[in-house]
């Protein structure tokens, strides 16, 4: 008696996790659970692309930091502005005026 009892709450106990399983499943697969997955899966992807879109910044503050120290140039609040070109452009207007004499 105590045998059939035991297997008879055995097998009432793996129905009820059966069914639990089965339920679960069903419900994480219904469309619009799949579409809530899927819209964390890409808030998440989003919030890994800001915060390494906020690495590449800081290296590359950090490498620009280096560089101007390895270049001896000072470090300025703002951006710096390039100095102007040291020889004059090659397709640019002619001044007759300034010609040398020494050809």
């Amino acid at each position: 008696m105590f045998r059939r009892m035991f297997w008879f709450t055995a097998g009432a106990a793996t129905g009820v996790w059966a069914t639990t399983k089965v339920n679960r499943t069903l419900k994480r697969l219904t469309p619009e659970s799949l579409v809530a997955q899927a819209a964390d899966r890409a808030v998440e992807a989003g919030h890994r692309l800001k915060d390494f879109a906020l690495d590449v910044k800081a290296g590359m503050a950090q490498r620009e930091l280096e560089l101007n120290d390895a270049l001896g140039i000072a470090a300025q609040d703002g951006p710096q502005q390039l100095p102007p070109p040291r020889r004059p452009a090659a397709l640019g207007p002619t001044n007759p005026n300034n010609r040398n004499e020494d050809h």
